[in-house]
């Protein structure tokens, strides 16, 4: 099994889906945790040394952090409708509570500083298209810079993928300090839909590729639902959904640098392909989803 290509299964921690550490990762920065909240119950979480998102995946809760409560509405699946979510800072103690059960994402990153918990309103999160042709895809920016600028380091952001097509592409990276990009360590948690294109299922699957232009890294893996991939550097994409299965990624992205960002260089091999978007019309199946539901 690949070492960055984490299945679903893998990373589960008790009744919890995921528990990823940066140092289980091998890496300094970026973690992931994936709750499973039962219905009627509560749990407490302790941040330690990262800041986090709280990020409903399906369900809704309640989040009390430092005497504050943020009531998260949340949503059904994430192929249903854009989120409202929560920021929570490190060194904190974190209670949820569900009154009907939830799964709940926390992207996460370690930081030095201490912010305040902050909720995010699913009405404020801008809802980009980007690409063209069989690579339009939706980007959910809920998490970055520019948009967000309540963190230390972390970054994250959604995308949703229509059937048949490709996303992360052209492929590209964020490895070195320069002129196009910045060195960021990054996650991508895979969600597959079934034949609803709702509700998610190990039914169906999807393909990704990360390689390196010295060749030690390449990496072509089918995902499917609940898989994690770690990209600790190299070029990454495509990310393609297979027909009949769309595909959403959560990507979590935080490194060295003093100021956040998610600046990338394509590969100058395929780069070209980004110049053919202002002639190509967009899939008019984007945006999929906005603050009201399923477009």
């Amino acid at each position: 099994m690949s070492r960055l290509h984490r299945p679903a299964g893998t990373l589960n921690d008790g009744n919890d889906p995921i528990l990823l550490t940066a140092e289980e990762a091998g890496w300094t920065y970026v973690g992931l945790r994936v709750l499973g909240l039962p219905a009627g119950e509560s749990r407490t979480v302790h941040t330690g040394e990262y800041e986090a998102f709280i990020l409903p995946l399906s369900g809704g809760c309640t989040v009390r952090v430092d005497g504050e409560i943020f009531e998260l509405t949340g949503r059904e699946t994430v192929f249903a409708r854009v989120t409202d979510f929560a920021y929570v800072p490190r060194e904190a103690e974190v209670e949820f509570t569900s009154r009907a059960g939830a799964e709940i994402a926390l992207p996460m990153a370690r930081c030095e500083r201490r912010l305040s918990p902050k909720y995010g309103a699913a009405e404020n999160v801008p809802v980009e298209v980007r690409g063209a042709g069989r690579a339009t895809r939706q980007v959910t920016n809920f998490g970055t810079p520019g948009v967000w600028e309540h963190a230390d380091k972390l970054n994250a952001c959604e995308l949703l993928t229509p059937d048949g097509n490709w996303s992360s592409y052209p492929p590209h990276k964020h490895d070195e300090a320069g002129e196009c990009e910045v060195v960021n360590e990054e996650i991508y948690y895979f969600r597959i839909a079934g034949r609803d294109e709702i509700r998610p299922s190990r039914e169906g699957f999807g393909l990704h590729r990360t390689y390196t232009a010295d060749g030690e890294l390449d990496e072509n893996v089918a995902v499917r639902d609940g898989d994690v991939f770690l990209i600790p550097r190299g070029y990454h994409g495509p990310c393609v959904a297979a027909p009949g299965y769309p595909m959403y990624y959560l990507n979590v992205l935080a490194g060295p640098a003093p100021e956040r960002s998610m600046a990338f260089c394509d590969d100058p091999a395929h780069g070209w392909v980004r110049d053919t978007w202002a002639s190509t019309a967009p899939d008019p199946r984007c945006p999929v989803t906005d603050h009201w539901g399923r477009m």
